[in-house]
C-alpha cells in the first residue's frame, strides 16, 4: 500500500461524518488558535462550552490583548494546565504590539508566540488558511502507526520524525487533488484527527466502521491492542495539604498564587503540604498563630494533578477578633466576591461548600 492511497477515501469519509463543533463554522485564525489551545489534554465536549463563553466575552485577539487577567483566568477556571490561558494572553499581546493585531499567516510567525508549538501552529496554519503544514497530535499518530504497523515507542525520536514526515506528505498529496474552492489541507489534517477520536481510539476501536480498514497493517496483522506502543506511566505520588478557610464577619481571607508556580494567578486559601502525623491545630499555631481559634472541618477534597494524587484537608475558622495574619500574604473578601474570583478547582469545590 502507498500511504497516498489513503487520502481520497478519507476526505469522502470526513465530508460525511465530521462532527458539528463551533469553531468548524468559522475561519477566524484567533477562534481556530483558541480551540487548538483548550484542546490540548481536554476532551471536546469539555472544551465546547468553555470556548462559546471564551467567545463571547473575548471575541478577538483586541480583546483578550486588553482584557484584566483575572477575568481571563476566570474564564478558564476548570480547564486546568493554566498556563495555557496566561500564554494566550502574552501572546496577544504581542500580537497586538508588535505585528498590528493580525495573527501571522505564516508558521514561522505562529511558532514564535508563547504557547504555540509544531502541532499547534501546523493546526492553526491549515484549518483557518488551508496551508498544506503537517500536524502529528495523539490522535494522528495512534492512525498512523496503526496503518503503517510501527510497533517501536512513540517517544522514539526516528518514530516521531518518520511520523511527521508522513503527515507532511500526506497534507501535500491532499492539496494536489483539492478542486476549486476545496479546502484539502484543512479537511485532512481535521479527518486524521477526527478519525483518531472517533474511530481509531485508543481501546476498543471500531475498525468495522473504519474507511481505511483495508490499507491498516495493524488490523491485517492483529496488532491494534498493541499498536501504538506507549510508555509506562510514572508512578502516581501520594501528597497532603492541610488548609484553612478563615472567616471572619462576613469575609473570608484568601491568598494568590504566585507567578513562576503551578497555577499561578489563581486564589486560594491558606494551605500547606504535610506530612502523615501532621494535625490542623498544630499548623494552624505554627503558621496562622491562631492558637485559641476552634477548628471545624469542611470538606476533604482528593484530586489529581499530572502523576500527583492530592488529599486536600479544609477546616473553618471563626476567630471571634479579626486575626493578624501577618505571616502570609492575602486579602479578606466578600462571599459575593468569592464567586467572582478565579479559584484552583479544589478550592473552587470548599469555597462552594462553605457558601452553601
Amino acid at each position: 500500500m502507498h500511504i497516498r492511497s489513503i487520502v481520497a477515501p478519507l476526505l469522502k469519509w470526513f465530508a460525511a461524518n465530521a462532527r458539528d463543533l463551533p469553531w468548524r463554522r468559522t475561519r477566524d485564525p484567533y477562534a481556530i488558535w483558541v480551540s487548538e489551545i483548550m484542546l490540548q489534554q481536554t476532551q471536546v465536549k469539555t472544551v465546547i462550552p468553555y470556548w462559546q463563553r471564551w467567545m463571547e466575552r473575548l471575541p478577538d485577539i483586541a480583546s483578550l490583548a486588553a482584557a484584566d487577567e483575572d477575568m481571563v483566568i476566570k474564564l478558564w477556571e476548570g480547564l486546568g494546565y493554566y498556563l495555557r490561558a496566561r500564554n494566550l494572553q502574552q501572546a496577544a499581546r504581542r500580537i497586538r504590539d508588535e505585528l498590528g493585531g493580525r495573527f501571522p499567516r505564516d508558521l514561522a510567525g505562529a511558532l514564535a508566540l508563547p504557547g504555540v508549538g509544531r502541532y499547534t501552529g501546523g493546526a492553526i496554519c491549515s484549518i483557518a488558511y488551508n496551508q498544506p503544514e503537517p500536524l502529528v497530535d495523539g490522535n494522528v499518530a495512534r492512525v498512523l502507526t496503526r496503518l503503517l504497523g510501527i510497533e517501536e515507542s512513540l517517544k522514539a525520536r526516528p518514530v516521531a520524525d518518520r511520523l511527521w514526515s508522513v503527515a507532511d506528505e500526506l497534507v501535500n498529496h491532499a492539496v494536489t487533488l483539492q478542486k476549486p474552492r476545496q479546502r484539502n489541507a484543512s479537511a485532512f489534517n481535521q479527518a486524521m484527527m477526527e478519525l483518531g477520536a472517533l474511530v481509531c481510539t485508543p481501546r476498543s476501536p471500531l475498525c468495522g466502521d473504519c474507511p481505511l480498514k483495508g490499507r491498516c497493517i495493524a488490523r491485517k496483522q492483529n496488532k491494534v491492542q498493541t499498536i501504538p506502543a506507549l510508555a509506562k506511566r510514572a508512578a502516581a505520588t501520594n501528597r497532603r495539604f492541610i488548609g484553612f478557610l478563615i472567616a471572619w464577619r462576613g469575609k473570608v481571607f484568601v491568598q494568590r498564587r504566585p507567578s513562576g508556580e503551578v497555577n499561578a494567578g489563581f486564589w486560594e486559601f491558606p494551605n500547606w503540604e504535610v506530612d502523615a502525623a501532621a494535625t490542623a491545630d498544630q499548623l494552624a499555631k505554627r503558621e496562622l498563630r491562631l492558637g485559641q481559634a476552634e477548628l471545624e472541618p469542611l470538606c476533604t477534597i482528593n484530586h489529581s494533578i499530572t502523576r500527583y494524587r492530592n488529599r486536600l484537608e479544609i477546616f473553618v475558622i471563626e476567630p471571634g477578633c479579626k486575626p493578624r495574619l501577618a505571616k502570609i500574604k492575602g486579602k479578606w473578601i466578600t462571599l459575593a466576591k468569592l464567586g467572582e474570583l478565579p479559584f484552583t478547582a479544589a478550592h473552587r469545590k470548599a469555597a462552594n461548600q462553605f457558601a452553601d
